[in-house]
C-alpha cells in the first residue's frame, strides 16, 4: 500500500464490500488473513503501535478487519486483544489531534491522513464493539441456565466495564472539532450512522434499563447526544427513537431520559417536538397494528412530562388528537402530560394570560376524561387530577364542578375508579381552601344575610349613581361642547344666547354651564353609565359626594367576593357531606382495597375536623372483627392515629386530649361499638407508660367528679376505665362509693354504666380457670345494688352484676323482689292521689321486669357459673384420685385408655352435670319460691291487654313472661299461645320487636315446641311497623343461617322485603340471600315456591316488583344442572297456573334463568305445557328474549334449533295453536299423499314455510308423550302440605285446636345454653 496517501477510505455499507474494488482512489483490503495467521499479525500491530503510533491503524487495517471478518470462528483473547489495540488508536488520536486542529497548519495530505486513521479506527472500533455486543448476549442466553462455562461469564464482566471504556474513548474523540478534517466540514451520514448505530445496538441490550447499567446508559446518551449536536443526527435519533420505542417497550424510561438529556443538556429543543409530532401523526389504524408499540409510546410521553414538561408545552396539541382515539393507554399518557405540565408550569397565580387561557384548555380536556369510555383512563385521570390538587395547581374557580364528577364516579362499575375518586376526595379535603368544619347547614344563614346586605348595597348603588361615572361618560362631548363655546367664531351665537338669557356678554362662562346643566337634564348620558365605566380607571372627581361613591364601590366588591366566597364554601360542603355519605358505605365493600381507600378517607377527613365525620370513624369500627388482615390493620392503625397519638405541650395535656376524643366517641355509643373499642384500646391500656398512667388519672378525675365533668363525659369515662381493668380491680370500693352511693338517684345511667364496667372486669378475671372470683354476700357493693330498683336499665344491670358475683345470689335477689314487692304494695294501700294508678302501674312494671331478670339471669347462672363450678370440682376430684391410686394393673389402664380415647368418662359426666341443672329449671325454680309467686301475675297482665293497657306496664310484662319462658320447656309450652296471640295482637311496636326476640331466642332453647309456629314468626315480616320488620328480618336470619330454623317457603316473605321501602331492611334481605346462597342448593330448592307465593293472585304484587325479585334471586342460580331442572319445574308449573299473570310470572322467571343447550332442549321438551298460552304477549316476549339470547352466542348447527323455535313460537303466537296444528295435519296428509315412502312425524309437531323444503329442516324432533306424565312435586311443597297451611288462615286468639302440632321433631342439640 503506498505511503502517498493517494486513497480514501469510504465507510462501507456492509464489511464485503471494503474486498472489492470500488471507485478510484478507494481503499480496498489487499488481504484477509487466516484464523492461523492473525497471533503473529496482531503482535506486529502492538508493536507498531508503540513505535508509530495511532497512525499505524493505516498500515494494520487489514489484520483488525480480518479479525471481524473470522469473528465466529477466532478465540475470544484474539477478540480482546484487537478490541485494546483499537481502543489505544482512538484515545491516541484523541491526545495528538487537538494540538494539530489548533495549529491550522495541517497540509492537505497530512489532513487526509488524519481524516483516513479516524475513520477507519472508528469505523473498526464501532463494528467490532456491535459483534461482541452480540457474542455477550447470545452468551448470556446460552450459559444463564447452566452456568458450565465459567469463562464465558468472566468474559461478561468483563464485558460491561469495558463497554463503557469504548464509550469514554469515542466521546473522547467525538468532542474534538474533528469536523474540520472534512472538506467544508461536511461530516459523510456514512460516519455519522456508523457510530450512533453501535450506540443504538447497546441500547437493545435487555439488561440496559436495569439500575446496575446506569452508567453504560449514561455514557450513550452522551455520546449520542454529541452526534445529534455536533454531527447532524437530530432527525436519525427522532426516527431511531420511534423504532426503538415500536420494537422494545422496555426502552421506554431510557428514551425519555435520553430524549429529555438532548434536549436541555445539549440545548436540541427541537427534538422534543419532532418525536412529539411523529407519535402525535401516527393514525388509530397505525397504533392498532403497533400492539407493544402503543404501550411503549405511552409510557414514553409520560416519563418525558416528569422531565421537560416545559419543552412539551408548545407541541401537546399535535398529541390532543390520541384523545379522541381508540388506544386508552395514549389517552393516559396524554392526560398525564397534561397534568405534569399543570402542575410543574401552569401553576402558581403568577401566569400571564396566554398561559392561563392554556392552562384552562388542559383542565378542560381532563375534565371530560372523567367520564371516558374505558376504566382505566379514568381511574388515571382521577389520579392525575389528585396530584394536581395536591400540589395546589388547581384554581379554586374548578373545586366545585370537578368535585362534583369526582363524587359521582365513586359509583362507578370499577374498583380501581372508585378507588382513586376516594383518593382525590381525600386530596381535596387535605387541601381546601374553605373551611370544612361547618356543614352546608350552618352555611345557609350566613349566607342568605350576606346575601341581603348584598342586594341591599346594590339597591342604594342603583338610586345614587356616582357623579365620577357620570362625568366619565359625559366627557367626550362636553369637551365639544367647551371647545365650540369657546372658540371666538361663535361670538354671535353667544349674543344670541345672551338676548334670550336677558345676561351680559362677560358671562360666556355661564352659558357653557347651561349648556352642561342641558347635558345631564337629558337621560340619555344615565343608559351610557356602563359597567367599563365603572371600572374605569379616570381620576376621580375632586367632588366630596364622588369620593363617597367610590368607597361605596370598593365595600360592594368586597361583599361581593365575599358572598362568592360563602357560596363556594357551601357548595364544596354539601359535594363533601355526599362523598362522606357514599364512602361509609363503601367500609362494607368487599373488594378489601376499596375498604382500605375508604378507611383512608375516613381518617383524612376527621383530622381536617370535616363536619360529620365521626359518623365514617365510627362506623368503620366494627371492621376490627374483620377477618380480613389487612382490613383489620388498617382500621386499627386508623384509631391508633387518630385517638391514641395525641398533641400536646406535655403528657398531662396529651392524657387530657385523648380522653376527650375517646369520651366523644363513646356518647351515644351502643354496646357493641363499646366492645370494638375495647379490642383496640385494651393494648394501650395494658401498656406501660407514662401516657397511660395520665390517661387513668384523667379518667379517675372525671368519674370522681373531682373536675366539673358533663353527666355524659363521666359515663364514658368510666366505661373507659372498664378496659384499663387491672387497674380498676383494686379501686372496686371507689368505684361503688362515687357512683353507687346516695346519688345514685342523681344519675342512674352512670350508675348503669359503673355496673357494665365492674361486670366486665370480674368476668374478666373469672375467665382464667382459676378458683371463681366472688365477693362475700355482705359486700357494700351489694348492699349499694340493692338501694333502688326502681330505674330499669340500671335494675337490669344490677341483677346481672349480682348474679356475677355475689356469694349466693339467689338469696339476694329474693330479699330484692321481697323489698321491691313491699314497696309497691305501701304504694297501694296509700293510695288516693289523682294520678295513683299510673304510678302503680310503672311501679308494678318495674317489679314485673325485676322478676323477668331475675329469672334469666337464675337460669344463666346455673347453666354458666354452676355448671363450670361443678366441672372445675370434677376436675380438680379426678385428678386428686389419679395421684392417689396408681394403676393396679395394666388391664385396667388399658380399659380406662380406651374408654378416654372414645372420650366417654369427660362426656357422661358432663351429661350427668347438664341433667342436673337441667331437673332444678324445671323442677326446682318454679316450685314454691318468690320467683313463682309471680308467673300467674305475669300472664294475667299479658291476657288481660284492655284491663292493663298502661304501655311500660305491657312492655315489661310481655318481656318478662317470656324470660320465665326460657326456666323450662313445661312453661313455654303454657304460654306459647299466649305469645303469639300478643305477638300478632299488641298494638306497641315495641311490644311486637321484643316478643320476636325473645321468640327466637326460645326457638333456639327449645326448637321442638316452637317449630310448628315458624309461620307466624315469618308472618311478622310484612308488619307495617319498620322497626318490627327489622327485628323480624335480623332474627330470622341468626335462625336460618344457624340452622336453628329450617328454611321453607315461607322465604318468600323475606324476598318481599328486598324492596323494603327502608333502605337498611332491603339491604339486610339482600345479605339474607347473599349468606343463604353460600348453603348448597338452599336458594335453588326454594325458588319454585317462592314464585307460586309471590305471583299468587290473592297477594296482587306489581308485575315489575315481581321481575325485580325474581331477577335478584335468579342471579344465585349458576349451576347447568340447576339451572335445566329449573326449567323443566316451572314449564311443569304452567299447567296449574289459572290466572294470565301466573303465565306471564313463570315466563318472566323462564326468561331470567342463563339457560344453555341442555336447558333450551328441556324447553323444547316442555312444549306442551306452555304452547297453548303463547297467545299472550305476556308469555311471548320472554321465551322470545330466551331465543334471541341464545341465538347470539350459539355455534352454527344449534344456531338452526334455536331460529326454528323462534319460528315455531311466533306461529304458535299470532296464529294460535290450534290453526298451527291443523294447518300442520293437513300439510302432513298432503305429504304423505304424494310422497308415500315418507316416515310419519310425531303428532303436534309444527310445520312452517314453503312446502318445497324437506321436512327435516323444520321438525324439531321431541318425544311423543302418550300418558300424562305425574306432576312434579316439591320437597317444600310437601312439607307444606304436612299441616302447615296455617300461615294464612290464623286467628288471632288461638283455639286450643288451632295450635300447631309438632310434625318434625328435630333432635335436640346438647346446647342447652343460652343465647346471649
Amino acid at each position: 500500500m503506498s505511503n502517498h496517501m493517494s486513497w480514501d477510505f469510504i465507510l462501507p455499507v456492509c464489511l464485503g464490500d471494503l474486498v472489492k474494488s470500488g471507485a478510484v482512489n478507494q481503499y480496498v483490503v489487499q488481504d484477509v488473513l487466516s484464523v492461523k495467521q492473525l497471533p503473529s499479525h496482531i503482535n506486529s500491530f502492538k508493536a507498531a503501535l508503540r513505535s508509530q503510533g495511532p497512525l499505524c491503524i493505516l498500515e494494520y487495517f487489514d489484520t483488525a478487519y480480518s479479525v471481524l471478518q473470522h469473528c465466529r470462528t477466532v478465540d475470544v483473547a484474539v477478540k480482546e486483544d484487537t478490541l485494546e489495540l483499537l481502543i489505544q488508536v482512538v484515545r491516541g488520536l484523541s491526545v495528538s489531534l487537538p494540538t494539530l486542529l489548533l495549529s491550522g497548519s495541517l497540509s492537505a495530505v497530512d489532513r487526509k491522513q488524519q481524516l483516513n486513521a479516524v475513520k477507519m479506527s472508528v469505523f473498526l472500533l464501532c463494528k467490532l464493539t456491535e459483534t461482541l455486543e452480540s457474542d455477550s448476549y447470545r452468551e448470556t442466553i446460552v450459559t444463564a441456565p447452566s452456568k458450565k462455562d465459567k469463562v464465558a461469564g468472566k468474559g461478561l464482566l468483563q464485558w460491561d466495564s469495558e463497554r463503557e471504556t469504548i464509550l469514554q474513548c469515542l466521546t473522547q474523540l467525538l468532542q474534538l472539532d474533528i469536523r474540520t478534517l472534512w472538506s467544508l466540514s461536511l461530516v459523510e451520514e456514512e460516519f455519522v450512522s456508523c457510530v450512533t448505530c453501535c450506540c443504538y445496538k447497546l441500547l437493545e441490550n435487555p439488561t440496559i434499563s436495569h439500575v446496575k447499567s446506569k452508567s453504560t446508559r449514561d455514557a450513550i446518551i452522551h455520546v449520542l447526544g454529541i452526534m445529534v449536536k455536533k454531527y447532524n443526527h437530530m432527525l436519525g435519533a427522532c426516527v431511531k427513537v420511534i423504532q426503538l420505542l415500536q420494537h422494545f417497550e422496555q426502552l421506554a424510561s431510557v428514551c425519555a431520559a435520553a430524549v429529555a438529556s438532548w434536549s436541555s443538556e445539549y440545548g436540541v429543543k427541537a427534538i422534543v417536538g419532532e418525536i412529539m409530532r411523529e407519535i402525535g401523526q401516527k393514525s388509530s389504524e397505525e397504533l392498532a397494528r403497533e400492539g407493544s408499540g402503543v404501550k411503549a409510546f405511552s409510557s414514553f410521553l409520560s416519563e418525558l412530562s416528569t422531565l421537560v414538561p416545559e419543552t412539551m408545552i408548545p407541541n401537546i396539541s399535535v398529541l390532543l388528537t390520541h384523545l379522541e382515539g381508540e388506544s386508552p393507554s395514549l389517552r393516559v399518557a396524554v392526560c398525564e402530560v397534561l397534568g405534569e405540565v399543570l402542575v410543574r408550569v401552569l401553576s402558581g397565580d403568577k401566569l400571564d394570560d396566554s398561559a392561563r387561557a392554556s392552562r384552562d384548555r388542559f383542565l378542560d380536556t381532563l375534565q371530560e376524561h372523567i367520564h371516558d369510555a374505558h376504566s382505566h383512563v379514568r381511574a388515571r385521570v382521577l389520579q392525575v387530577y389528585a396530584r394536581i390538587v395536591n400540589s395546589k395547581a388547581l384554581p379554586l374557580c374548578k373545586y366545585t364542578e370537578v368535585m362534583e364528577l369526582t363524587v359521582g364516579r365513586l359509583g362507578d362499575k370499577s374498583v380501581h375508579v372508585c378507588k382513586s375518586a376516594i383518593q382525590l376526595l381525600a386530596a381535596f379535603i387535605a387541601h381546601n381552601p374553605y373551611s370544612c368544619k361547618l356543614s352546608s347547614v350552618d352555611l345557609t344563614k350566613p349566607l342568605e344575610k350576606e346575601m341581603a346586605k348584598l342586594k341591599e348595597m346594590r339597591d342604594s348603588q342603583k338610586e345614587q349613581v356616582p357623579a365620577a361615572d357620570l362625568w366619565d361618560a359625559m366627557k367626550p362631548e362636553l369637551e365639544m361642547t367647551v371647545k365650540a363655546q369657546l372658540e371666538p367664531g361663535s361670538e354671535e351665537e353667544d349674543n344670541e344666547d345672551e338676548e334670550e338669557t336677558g345676561g351680559d356678554e362677560e358671562r360666556s362662562d355661564r352659558d357653557t354651564a347651561l349648556q352642561i346643566a342641558q347635558f345631564l337634564r337629558e337621560s340619555k348620558y344615565r343608559y351610557q353609565v356602563t359597567p367599563e365605566a365603572v371600572s374605569s380607571d379616570a381620576p376621580p372627581t375632586p367632588q366630596k359626594e364622588g369620593g363617597g361613591n367610590e368607597g361605596g364601590e370598593s365595600e360592594l366588591k368586597k361583599q361581593e367576593m365575599l358572598v362568592q366566597y360563602l357560596k363556594d364554601t357551601e357548595s364544596f360542603a354539601l359535594q363533601v357531606e355526599r362523598s362522606i355519605a357514599v364512602i361509609n358505605n363503601m367500609l362494607y365493600w368487599k373488594t378489601t382495597t376499596v375498604v382500605q381507600e375508604a378507611v383512608q378517607f375516613c381518617v383524612t377527613a376527621f383530622e381536617f375536623s370535616v363536619a360529620n365525620s365521626v359518623c365514617g370513624v365510627r362506623k368503620m369500627l366494627p371492621l376490627v372483627w374483620s377477618t380480613d388482615v389487612t382490613i383489620k390493620d388498617s382500621v386499627i392503625q386508623a384509631y391508633r392515629r387518630l385517638y391514641l397519638n395525641p398533641h400536646g405541650d406535655n403528657t398531662r395535656a396529651k392524657a387530657q386530649t385523648l380522653v376527650d376524643n375517646l369520651s366523644d366517641l363513646m356518647i351515644d355509643a351502643s354496646l357493641g361499638t363499646v366492645q370494638c373499642l375495647e379490642e383496640i384500646v385494651s393494648e394501650f391500656f395494658s401498656s406501660e407508660s407514662a401516657l397511660q398512667t395520665s390517661v387513668v388519672q384523667v379518667l379517675w378525675e372525671r368519674f370522681s367528679g373531682k373536675r366539673e365533668t358533663k353527666a355524659l363525659h363521666r359515663r364514658a369515662a368510666v366505661l373507659l376505665l372498664g378496659m384499663a381493668r387491672e387497674v380498676v380491680l383494686s379501686n372496686l370500693d371507689t368505684l361503688c362509693s362515687v357512683a353507687l352511693g346516695e346519688k345514685v338517684a342523681e344519675d342512674y345511667l352512670l350508675a348503669r354504666d359503673t355496673l357494665i364496667t365492674i361486670a366486665n372486669i370480674t368476668d374478666h378475671v373469672r375467665q382464667s380457670k382459676g378458683v371463681p372470683f366472688r365477693l362475700p354476700m355482705d359486700h357494700h357493693l351489694f348492699r349499694l345494688v340493692q338501694s333502688d330498683p326502681h330505674w330499669q336499665t340500671f335494675m337490669e344491670q344490677a341483677v346481672r352484676l349480682i348474679y356475677f358475683l355475689a356469694e349466693s345470689p339467689d338469696q339476694l335477689c329474693s330479699r330484692l323482689l321481697q323489698r321491691s314487692a313491699h314497696l309497691l304494695l305501701e304504694q297501694i294501700t296509700e293510695g288516693g292521689e289523682p294520678n295513683q294508678s299510673q304510678l302503680q302501674e310503672s311501679g308494678l312494671a318495674q317489679v314485673l321486669s325485676l322478676c323477668g331478670a331475675v329469672a334469666f339471669w337464675q337460669v344463666s347462672h346455673l347453666e354458666r357459673s354452676v355448671s363450670a363450678e361443678l366441672r372445675r370440682r370434677r376436675g380438680e376430684k379426678e385428678e386428686k384420685e389419679e395421684k392417689e391410686k396408681a394403676p393396679a394393673n395394666k388391664k385396667d389402664a388399658n380399659d380406662s385408655c380406651v374408654e378416654e380415647e372414645l372420650g366417654l368418662v369427660g362426656a357422661s359426666a358432663e351429661d350427668t352435670e347438664v341433667e342436673f341443672i337441667r331437673k332444678i329449671c324445671e323442677t326446682e325454680l318454679l316450685s314454691g319460691n318468690m320467683l313463682s309467686a309471680f308467673l300467674p301475675l305475669l300472664v294475667k297482665v299479658c291476657s288481660s291487654p284492655g284491663k292493663y293497657s298502661h304501655s311500660q306496664l305491657t312492655t315489661a310484662a310481655c318481656l318478662a313472661l317470656s324470660q320465665y319462658m326460657m326456666i323450662s320447656p313445661a312453661v313455654c309450652k303454657d304460654n306459647i299461645r299466649l305469645l303469639f296471640t300478643v305477638l300478632e295482637k299488641s298494638p306497641l311496636p315495641v311490644v311486637r320487636a321484643n316478643t320476636i326476640v325473645a321468640l327466637g331466642d326460645l326457638t333456639v332453647r327449645f326448637p321442638n315446641i316452637l317449630e310448628p309456629w315458624t309461620p307466624n314468626l315469618y308472618a311478622r315480616l310484612s308488619d307495617e311497623s319498620a322497626s318490627v320488620r327489622l327485628t323480624a328480618i335480623m332474627v330470622l336470619t341468626q335462625l336460618v343461617l344457624k340452622d336453628v330454623m329450617k328454611v321453607k317457603g315461607q322465604v318468600s316473605e323475606v324476598a318481599v322485603l328486598l324492596l323494603d321501602p327502608e333502605p337498611h331492611i332491603a339491604s339486610l334481605a339482600l345479605n339474607f340471600f347473599n349468606e343463604l346462597s353460600a348453603k348448597d342448593n338452599a336458594i335453588y330448592n326454594l325458588l319454585p315456591d317462592i314464585i307460586s307465593r309471590l305471583s299468587d293472585p290473592e297477594r296482587g304484587m306489581k308485575e315489575e316488583d315481581f321481575n325485580t325479585i325474581m331477577k335478584q334471586l335468579f342471579s344465585y342460580i349458576t349451576k347447568e344442572r340447576q339451572t335445566e331442572s329449573l326449567v323443566e319445574k316451572l314449564c311443569q308449573r304452567f299447567r296449574t297456573a289459572k290466572t294470565e299473570r301466573q303465565w306471564a310470572d313463570l315466563a318472566v322467571s323462564l326468561s331470567l334463568l342463563s339457560v344453555c343447550e341442555r336447558g333450551f332442549k328441556k324447553l323444547q321438551e316442555c312444549w306442551d305445557c306452555y304452547s297453548d298460552k303463547l297467545t299472550e304477549p305476556g308469555v311471548y316476549q320472554p321465551l322470545l328474549s330466551i331465543a334471541a339470547k341464545l341465538r347470539r352466542r350459539a355455534k352454527p348447527q344449534f344456531k338452526a334449533h334455536v331460529e326454528d323455535y323462534e319460528k315455531r313460537l311466533t306461529a304458535v303466537h299470532t296464529k294460535g295453536l290450534e290453526n298451527v296444528d291443523n294447518e300442520e295435519r293437513e300439510q302432513q296428509m298432503g305429504d304423505t299423499q304424494s310422497q308415500n315412502l315418507q316416515t310419519p312425524r310425531p303428532h303436534k309437531s309444527v310445520r312452517r314455510g314453503k312446502p318445497k323444503l324437506d321436512d327435516s329442516d323444520l321438525v324439531t324432533p321431541r318425544k311423543s308423550r302418550s300418558r300424562p306424565k305425574p306432576a312434579i312435586t316439591f320437597s317444600s311443597d310437601e312439607e307444606e302440605e304436612d299441616g302447615q297451611s296455617l300461615s294464612h288462615d290464623y286467628h288471632a286468639v288461638m283455639a286450643e285446636s288451632e295450635t300447631p302440632k309438632v310434625t318434625t321433631p328435630i333432635a335436640r342439640t346438647r346446647r342447652t345454653r343460652l343465647r346471649h
